[in-house]
């Protein structure tokens, strides 16, 4: 879910404020633009007054000679202004007549252009129009800006003045203003990804929690319960309904172990007292009698499902008592123990690994799913095969590995183990209740340890076991 979410609120992030800076970011462009425009409206406006005065005639006309002598000195000026305007700015300046004859120019060899921008500026202004809203320009263009105003005498249009300015300090202002625009996004993006991890945080904090806890319960942890104080009040309400759940089913959890252990206890007794009857009835009996015999192992066999099954309630019931302990000492202490066993069936029994591994474990839990792991392995293991018992230890976890040389399982019969009750039928006729993997995985699942069962090449069973290093 982070992983959608998170994605979702970035870009939803980013959208506004790219919604926000572009608009922005063009209106700035637009402003600076149209300063700029407005600059060039004032010159040409200057130079179009100077331009009158050079197509107005003298009012004084005695000397022939008099009106071409002042027209020459005012055009002379005109173009001497725009000579210097050119030399200051780097701004093109020319007034051309309505057919587009140059009257003055700077440079000098500039011409009416023919087509683009300057020939649009012209004609507009040829209509007494002013330019006043020239195509925008954006720092990655490299264009010029037209802008031409009318000569008017007598309130016709006479001559036309034009600029063509270079758009280089133009399109450097208008970066200069978007930079603090962009920090000023960047800083925002920055800021909108911080909210939407807080956020998202906040959102799923109690979903984590629901499934830490739903993982706990599913691992026989039954106390597990969530904190209803975080989060959407959606979440909240989920939470206190996990809650009142986990409490039924500890209850029911609860009552059952109780069940089970009550009547296991309960039946020993007459078991017990039934089993010393037939022992005393089997004096009267014939010796060999096949009957009697298959008697008595089923009633040793009851009894044995009995004692498992006490063990198993006991196990899920009873808190372990967890502690820093040398699993590798444990484990090399229990093939100890196991090895007259081994060695009585011709079986090697021996252990391989690190021989100095700690882990936060209950040594007396530990101990029991050893010798049940052990113990189940002897069983069907042959004689002349191999029983080790492996202990590797990583970064978080310790694992210990009984291999075995028996005859293995299938890949079916690989997915039940650990049932309750359950056993191979090829093994029917090994002593056992099969609550052993049952007891034992209950006994790990109590200090946050697990137990799987896999293939051994070539032949044979893997029984992992791993328990926590540190304590959770």
């Amino acid at each position: 879910m982070r992983a959608r979410l998170l994605p979702l609120l970035i870009l939803l992030f980013a959208g506004v404020l790219l919604a926000l800076g572009f608009p922005l970011a063009m209106s700035m462009a637009a402003t600076e633009q149209q300063r700029v425009v407005i600059d060039r409206i004032d010159d040409t406006t200057r130079f179009a007054s100077l331009a009158q005065f050079v197509t107005v005639p003298p009012t004084d006309s005695s000397d022939p000679k008099r009106p071409t002598s002042e027209r020459n000195e005012r055009l002379s000026a005109l173009t001497s202004e725009l000579s210097r305007y050119h030399q200051l700015y780097g701004i093109r300046a020319g007034v051309f007549y309505r057919d587009g004859k140059v009257m003055a120019a700077s440079p000098g060899d500039w011409r009416l252009p023919e087509q683009g921008e300057g020939a649009q500026a012209f004609n507009e202004a040829l209509a007494g129009r002013r330019s006043q809203d020239p195509p925008q320009v954006w720092p990655w263009q490299d264009r010029r800006i037209a802008v031409a105003s009318p000569v008017v005498r007598d309130g016709d249009v006479v001559a036309v003045v034009l600029t063509d300015s270079p758009t280089d300090q133009l399109r450097s202002q208008i970066l200069r203003h978007w930079l603090p625009l962009a920090l000023g996004e960047a800083f925002a993006m920055l800021c909108a990804v911080g909210a939407a991890v807080q956020l998202t945080r906040w959102v799923l904090r109690p979903v984590g929690v629901l499934d830490k806890a739903a993982h706990d319960i599913a691992t026989d942890q039954l106390a597990a319960r969530v904190v209803a104080s975080e989060g959407p009040p959606e979440l909240r309400r989920l939470a206190r309904s996990f809650n009142e759940m986990a409490g039924h089913v500890e209850e029911i959890m609860e009552q059952q172990r109780a069940f089970v252990a009550d009547a296991s206890h309960q039946l020993r007794n007459p078991l017990a007292a039934l089993l010393l009857r037939i022992e005393l009835l089997g004096l009267e009996l014939p010796p060999g009698s096949e009957e009697f015999a298959s008697v008595e192992a089923e009633g040793k066999r009851l009894a044995r499902v009995l004692d498992d099954l006490l063990g198993l309630a006991l196990t899920e019931h009873s808190r372990p008592d967890l502690r820093l302990t040398d699993v590798g000492a444990l484990a090399a202490e229990r093939v100890d123990a196991w090895r007259v066993l081994a060695e009585r069936r011709d079986i090697i029994l021996r252990t391989s690994g690190n021989s100095a591994v700690t882990a936060w474990v209950d040594p007396v839990g530990l101990s029991s799913a050893l010798d049940a792991v052990v113990d189940n392995a002897l069983k069907f293991t042959p004689a002349g095969e191999t029983v080790t018992v492996s202990v590797s230890p990583d970064r978080e976890q310790v694992t210990i590995v009984v291999a075995d040389g028996g005859p293995g399982l299938t890949d079916d019969e690989l997915a039940r183990v650990g049932d309750r009750f359950w056993r191979s039928g090829r093994h029917q006729n090994v002593k056992g209740s099969g609550l052993g993997l049952s007891i034992t995985k209950a006994l790990l699942a109590a200090g946050g340890g697990t137990l799987s069962v896999e293939p051994n090449r070539p032949h044979g069973l893997r029984v992992v076991l791993v328990v926590p290093r540190n304590a959770s």
